[in-house]
C-alpha cells in the first residue's frame, strides 16, 4: 500500500513534469518556437494576416496550440466562416481563449448586424466585460422594441471608449425616440470633457449641425470661442464645450467669454457653462473654484462633475453641501465605498459628532467596514475599532497544491509569464480560479508563491472573504536587503513595502510605459541622479533590474522625498508617484493644515489619488503584520500642512476669536 506522503510526492513529480513541458528554458528549439509565437502575436496586432499565416505555419507542435489557432483565426476573422469559429469553440471548449475569441466574434457580429447569431452567442460570453459588446447588446434589444435608455445612460459615461458600437447605440436610441435632444447634448458636453473629438463630431452630425464647429470646439477652443456663441440650442451647446476646453488652459479667458455670452444664454445653459469651467478649475484646485460651482448650481452634472463638486465642498469643510451633493449623485455612484464613507462623515459633522457615530452614519460605516480597502479601513475606525490582521486558518499542505500544479490554466499562465506575456498569463491564471472554493484559492496563491509570481499570489488571496491569509496578501520578499536598507535610512519598512506592493506588485522585471523599472519602479534619470548623490559609481540603467540596486536607489530616493515633504508619508507618497513638482503645486493651495483624508480625496490626478489611498492602506496592514498589534490608519494619515507651517502657527489659528 502506498503511503500518503509517497503519493503526494509522486503526484507532485507528475504535476511538475507537466509544467516542464511548458518551460524548457534551455532548449534551443523551444526558444525558437517562442520567438515565432511572439512574432505571430505581433503580426496579428499589426493586422498583417500574411505574416500571421507565415509564423503560425512554423508552429505545428507548439506547447500552447490553442493560442496559435486563435491568432491564425483572429487574423482572418472578418472572412472566417461560422463553421471555422464554432469548430474552434468545440476544440478548445472551456478554455480562456475561447471566451477571448467569442469577445472578438461578438464585435464582428455586431459590426455585420447579425443579431440572431449575436444574441445566441452573448449569453455564452463569460467575462462580458467589453463596453462595446455591451453597446451592441443594447442595440439588439432596442431594435426588438425593448426599453434600454436607462441602461444606456448608465453605460455611456466615457466617450473615449465608445468606438463605433456605442456611437451607433446613441444614434439608434435617438432615432427610436428613447433618447431625446437633452441626452445628445449631455453626450456632446461629455465628449468635451474627455477630449473625444470624433464622438463630438458624430453627435453634432446626428443633430444636423456643422461637424467643423464641433471639431473646433474640442481641438481649437480659443478659435471657437472667439467666433462667438452663435444662434440656436445646438450652437450654444457647442459653445459650452469650447468654454470647458478653453478653461483647461485658462479659466480666466473662459470666464470672460462665458460672461460675454451670458445675455444670449438660457439660465440652464449658463449653469452648464459654469459647470464646465468649475470642473477644470477643480483639477487645478484654483482659488475661485467654489464660486464657479455656486454659479453652476442646478446644472445637470456628469459623473466627474458630481464628484469634483463634492471634493471641493470637502476642502471647504462645507459638510451640508457634501451631504447634499452625495445624495444627488446617481445611485450607482452614491453606493461606491468612497461616497458611502464621506456621507457618513458629513452626517457626523452635521450632527456635531466628533467620536462615535450613530443612526444613519453608523449604518453607512458598518456597511463597508468589512472591506479590506482604504475606505473600509477608515469606516472600521469610525465604528471604534482598529485595523488588525485576521487569524489565518490551517496552513496549506502540499497535497492541496498538487491539483493547482496540474491545472492546465495555471500551466499556460506560467508559460506566458516566463515569456513576459503578463496579459495572457494573467488571463489564463484568472480563468483557472473560476469555480474554486476559498481553500483552493489559498492553495493556488501558495502555488504562485512557490513559482515566484507574487502578483498572482496577492490577487488570488485577496479574493477570499472567510478563509484569509494576510501573509499572502501582504508579502515581504527580499527582507534580507530591505531591512538593512530601511534601518540605515530610518525609513518605515512597512511604508516601503506598502509602496512596492502598489508600484510593481513585486514583479522584479516590471516596467512602466514611462520607463520606470523594478520593484520600486525607479526612472532611469532618477536612478542616475540618486546614484550620484549617494556615491554609487558606474551606474548603468540595466542595474535597475537588480534587486539590491533597485532597493538601494528606491529607498534613498523615497527618503529624500520624505525629507522634502517634512516627514509626511502622505505627501511623500503622492510625490513619489506624481513627481515632487506637482506635489509642491498641490500643497501650495493649502493655507492651513488639512485632514489628510480630505487632501488625498482631492488630489487632482486619478492615478495619484488612487495610488496614495492604496499605499497608505497597504502600509497599515504591513505595520500590523510587522508589529503584531492593531493599527490606526487615521493616526498614520494625520494632517498635511503648507510648506513651512509651524506648530505655533497651528495653535494660533486654532484660537482665533469667532
Amino acid at each position: 500500500m502506498i503511503s500518503a506522503s509517497k503519493w503526494i510526492a509522486g503526484a507532485l513529480v507528475v504535476a511538475f513534469a507537466n509544467l516542464a513541458t511548458f518551460a524548457h528554458a534551455d532548449d534551443a528549439d523551444s526558444r525558437t518556437e517562442d520567438n515565432s509565437f511572439l512574432l505571430l502575436r505581433d503580426a496579428v496586432r499589426q493586422d498583417d494576416a500574411s505574416k500571421a499565416d507565415f509564423y503560425a505555419a512554423r508552429l505545428p507542435n507548439y506547447s500552447i496550440p490553442s493560442y496559435v489557432d486563435y491568432y491564425r483565426l483572429k487574423s482572418h476573422l472578418k472572412d472566417a466562416s461560422q463553421a471555422e469559429i464554432r469548430e474552434f469553440f468545440k476544440r478548445y471548449e472551456g478554455q480562456a481563449i475561447v471566451d477571448r475569441l467569442r469577445n472578438d466574434w461578438l464585435l464582428e457580429l455586431g459590426r455585420k448586424r447579425d443579431w440572431a447569431t449575436f444574441d445566441e452567442q452573448l449569453p455564452l460570453f463569460v467575462l462580458n466585460d467589453d463596453t462595446q459588446v455591451k453597446c451592441y447588446a443594447l442595440i439588439s434589444r432596442a431594435l426588438k422594441g425593448q426599453k434600454v435608455a436607462d441602461e444606456a445612460r448608465a453605460l455611456l459615461t466615457a466617450p473615449n471608449a465608445y468606438g463605433e458600437p456605442c456611437a451607433t447605440l446613441i444614434a439608434t436610441l435617438y432615432q427610436a425616440g428613447q433618447f431625446n435632444v437633452e441626452d445628445l447634448y449631455a453626450q456632446l458636453r461629455l465628449s468635451g470633457e474627455y477630449n473625444a473629438t470624433g464622438q463630438a463630431r458624430r453627435i453634432v452630425t446626428l443633430l444636423d449641425g456643422a461637424e467643423k464647429k464641433a471639431v473646433q470646439a474640442v481641438d481649437l477652443p480659443a478659435v471657437a470661442v472667439a467666433k462667438g456663441i452663435g444662434a440656436g440650442k445646438l450652437e450654444h451647446q457647442i459653445y459650452i464645450v469650447a468654454i470647458g476646453r478653453l478653461a483647461k488652459t485658462s479659466t480666466k479667458l473662459a470666464t470672460l467669454a462665458l460672461n460675454k455670452a451670458a445675455p444670449k444664454m438660457t439660465a440652464q445653459e449658463l449653469q452648464q457653462g459654469w459647470a464646465a469651467i468649475a470642473l477644470q478649475a477643480s483639477y487645478s484646485l484654483a482659488p475661485d473654484t467654489t464660486d464657479y460651482w455656486k454659479r453652476a448650481n442646478g446644472a445637470q452634472l456628469s459623473i466627474d462633475q458630481a464628484q469634483w463638486k463634492t471634493r471641493i465642498a470637502l476642502r471647504n469643510g462645507d459638510w451640508r453641501q457634501v451631504e447634499n451633493n452625495i445624495r444627488a449623485m446617481p445611485a450607482a455612484l452614491r453606493s461606491e465605498p468612497t461616497w458611502v464613507y464621506w456621507l457618513g462623515r458629513a452626517l457626523m459633522a452635521r450632527d456635531g459628532i466628533s467620536s462615535q457615530p450613530t443612526g444613519e452614519a453608523l449604518q453607512l460605516f458598518r456597511s463597508i467596514s468589512d472591506q479590506s480597502n482604504y475606505y473600509g479601513q477608515l469606516a472600521l475606525e469610525e465604528t471604534g475599532k482598529l485595523i488588525s490582521i485576521p487569524t489565518a486558518g490551517a496552513p496549506i499542505t502540499q497535497a492541496e497544491i498538487v491539483p493547482m500544479a496540474a491545472n492546465p490554466n495555471f500551466q499556460r499562465a506560467l508559460k506566458f509569464f516566463s515569456m513576459r506575456l503578463r496579459f495572457e498569463g494573467t488571463r489564463e491564471w484568472n480563468w483557472g480560479l473560476r469555480n474554486l472554493n476559498e481553500r483552493e484559492h489559498l492553495a493556488a496563491a501558495e502555488f504562485a508563491r512557490q513559482n515566484h509570481i507574487l502578483d498572482r499570489m496577492v490577487n488570488t488571496s485577496e479574493r477570499t472573504r472567510i478563509q484569509v491569509d494576510y501573509t499572502q496578501r501582504f508579502p515581504s520578499p527580499h527582507n534580507d536587503v530591505m531591512h538593512p536598507a530601511t534601518q540605515t535610512l530610518g525609513l518605515d519598512k512597512a511604508w516601503v513595502y506598502g509602496l512596492i506592493r502598489q508600484e510593481s506588485r513585486f514583479i522584479m522585471d516590471a516596467q512602466s510605459h514611462a520607463g520606470a523599472s523594478g520593484l520600486m519602479q525607479v526612472m532611469p534619470s532618477t536612478g542616475r541622479w540618486v546614484a550620484k548623490k549617494i556615491g554609487l559609481a558606474d551606474f548603468a540603467q540595466d542595474m535597475l533590474s537588480d534587486v539590491r540596486t533597485n532597493i538601494l536607489l528606491g529607498t534613498n530616493y523615497l527618503n529624500m522625498v520624505l525629507g522634502n515633504m517634512d516627514g509626511s508619508q502622505v505627501l511623500a507618497t503622492a510625490a513619489y508617484n506624481a513627481g515632487p513638482g506637482r506635489l509642491r503645486s498641490w500643497r501650495a493651495t493649502l493655507n492651513k493644515p488639512m485632514d489628510s483624508t480630505v487632501f488625498i480625496e482631492s488630489i487632482p490626478y486619478f492615478e495619484t489619488r488612487t495610488y496614495v489611498k492604496n499605499v497608505m492602506s497597504n502600509t497599515t496592514y504591513y505595520a500590523a503584520l510587522f508589529e503584531g498589534r492593531p493599527q490606526s490608519l487615521k493616526a498614520r494619515l494625520g494632517n498635511v500642512a503648507p510648506k513651512g507651517y509651524t506648530e505655533q502657527e497651528e495653535q494660533e489659528t486654532s484660537f482665533v476669536p469667532r
